[in-house]
């Protein structure tokens, strides 16, 4: 893969595919190598932009030299022409042309560097934006896992506590249901019990007034020496 299609595989709509594969387990570790790579990729192309900027640099400044020795040869020419020396001065033309025509190439090299500087420029603009948004969006999507793990734990810690407390509650009214019949089951024995020995008989009786209370008998009694006295 070329160093320009590498810049560009993250693509167009890489932002957009981080939220269309969050439910895949992997996209966030696909994307992670892929912002790695591209970063790489960056890295090169920025050490591939310095060399283009030094040879751009270097035919620059071969131009400039170019330039100086061509203006320095016209006025020499010009000088051999006026003292009569016209095949100097036509020396000094055919050098003057050999210039031109490195001058000419080495504006031409130079123009592609800068063209193809630019260009790069531009990629790794670009691709730094792309990377710089995708990361944003990843830690977005991972911010929003966190937060939607941490609130389904708290959920689940949330039902747990509800589903104990209910079958603690189920237990106290199956304890207390089998005391009250426990209860029962003693207050009916006692019953049975009283109803055998003739004590419940009495105690309907003595509820009533009937039988032999303690104030009754010591009424009888108080009646019994007022008789003799």
């Amino acid at each position: 893969m070329s160093l320009f299609r590498k810049l560009f595989s993250l693509g167009k709509g890489a932002v957009t595919e981080v939220a269309e594969s969050i439910a895949d387990s992997q996209a966030l570790r696909i994307l992670d190598q892929e912002i790695r790579d591209a970063e790489t990729a960056l890295s090169k192309a920025r050490d591939e932009l310095a060399a283009l900027m030094a040879k751009r640099a270097l035919q620059d400044r071969k131009i400039t030299e170019l330039k100086e020795q061509i203006a320095g040869y016209e006025t020499k020419g010009g000088k051999a022409l006026s003292l009569g020396q016209e095949d100097l001065a036509r020396e000094v033309a055919e050098r003057i042309a050999a210039l031109e025509q490195e001058l000419t190439a080495a504006t031409t090299s130079a123009d592609a560097y800068r063209t193809a500087e630019t260009k790069m420029r531009a990629t790794i603009t670009q691709t730094e934006g792309r990377i710089t948004t995708l990361k944003r969006e990843i830690d977005t999507v991972r911010a929003t896992e966190a937060v939607q793990k941490a609130q389904a734990a708290v959920a689940a810690k949330h039902s747990g506590v509800n589903t104990a407390l209910g079958d603690a509650t189920a237990s106290l009214e199956r304890l207390k249901a089998r005391q009250a019949e426990q209860e029962a089951r003693f207050s009916a024995a006692e019953e049975l019990d009283q109803q055998k020995t003739g004590a419940d008989l009495d105690q309907r009786l003595a509820a009533l007034g009937i039988g032999d209370s303690g104030a009754n008998r010591t009424d009888e009694i108080m009646a019994r020496f007022k008789s003799k006295s």
